[in-house]
């Protein structure tokens, strides 16, 4: 054996036994063990009612890097725009009651400081810098798919650090969220439109959570008026009477669902609703961002992606991770309270289609 095949065969053995490793320590519920062992420790993360649910602050093992969480608790509303509603979209309708599970929400938008610790591997840089031996939750989130080297700065100069992180795909903004799940042992992924909706009206049934009136978007949101053509740090806004921050504007946020102009005719399908996607466009995303007018941020507009929003991307074919001319769009975690099974992830939650694969080298 040569000595290139050597290192070949012994790449492949050491690979194999990360992954047979990999295996042995995978969370309870995918190997069927009452094993907690898992699960990164925030006791405040706890809950097994709605009346346990507490804020609580993520930690990004190996990093220095968190992600607040706030509890939003189940109930219904009524979803979608009234008739009269001022700008409003024929998609947006006809409204219907819908019931939401319980749930914790980002208060944030994802910033590029948290978004970097994944797609940048800094918690896997840090550890090697720093000697720290592979734990379990360590050698599962070494194996989530990163995404490929961008062509351009992602930020496109307006920023990183506590700016919200733009310009990913819906399958890039997914693989953040399962990264999150491994690396804490909790059940992360992106809001529905429903639970969206809900947690930006926060109880409310006007076109803004706080009120009617776009001349007071100011206190509340980032938009085209008073951006300065950027987005900026998250945070800085008046939060909505759950605590969420930035639910208007700053940046449009990713949801789990296929768009369909004509989804909320089917009022059947009115307890904890998702529309499971089945092409790779259009997909919705919520809140307007930065670069839009008033009418765009009112909490029942929907908007679907396209693919104009790769119109910059040279590379052939086209990622599958960055959308280089969304600028104003990005995206915020949830995490139900009650998680679900592996069987009703596979069928539901996690359930989209085209399946996504880079190409291979």
């Amino acid at each position: 054996m040569t000595a290139m095949n050597q290192l070949a065969f012994a790449c492949r053995a050491n690979r194999f036994a990360s992954i047979l490793l990999a295996a042995f320590f995978l969370p309870s519920e995918l190997r069927g063990e009452d094993d907690a062992s898992h699960l990164l420790e925030v006791p405040a993360a706890v809950a097994t009612s709605e009346a346990e649910m507490t804020p609580y602050t993520e930690l990004l093992e190996h990093t220095e890097v968190t992600l607040e969480m706030v509890p939003i608790r189940g109930g219904t509303f009524v979803m979608g725009s009234p008739e009269d509603e001022a700008d409003r979209e024929e998609d947006e309708g006809p409204q219907r009651e819908v019931n939401v599970s319980p749930f914790w929400m980002g208060k944030f938008e994802v910033t590029w400081d948290q978004y970097d610790a994944w797609g940048e591997q800094m918690d896997q840089l840090r550890r090697k810098m720093l000697s720290i031996p592979a734990g379990p939750r360590d050698l599962l989130v070494d194996g989530v798919s990163k995404p490929t080297e961008p062509y351009t700065d992602m930020s496109f100069g307006m920023g990183k650090g506590d700016y919200p992180a733009i310009c990913m795909t819906q399958h890039a903004a997914r693989t953040f969220c399962k990264w999150l799940s491994a690396k804490t042992g909790r059940y992360y992924r992106l809001p529905t439109e429903a639970e969206w909706e809900y947690a930006c009206r926060a109880g409310t049934t006007t076109a803004y959570w706080f009120g009617d009136d776009p001349d007071e978007l100011d206190d509340y949101a980032w938009y085209f008026d008073n951006s300065d053509d950027t987005y900026q740090e998250v945070g800085q806004k008046e939060p909505n009477p759950w605590g969420l921050h930035d639910m208007h504007g700053n940046v449009a946020e990713w949801v789990l669902d296929q768009y369909d102009e004509n989804y909320y005719a089917a009022k059947d399908n009115n307890v904890d609703p998702l529309n499971i996607p089945k092409t790779l466009y259009p997909r919705v995303v919520r809140g307007g961002g930065w670069d839009d007018d008033p009418d765009m941020l009112r909490s029942a507009v929907r908007e679907g992606s396209s693919d104009q929003w790769k119109d910059q991307d040279p590379q052939i074919p086209r990622s599958i991770w960055y959308h280089t001319d969304a600028l104003g769009v990005g995206f915020r975690v949830v995490r139900p309270m009650v998680e679900p099974s592996q069987t009703e992830k596979a069928e539901k939650w996690d359930n989209t289609a085209p399946e996504q694969k880079d190409p291979e080298e």
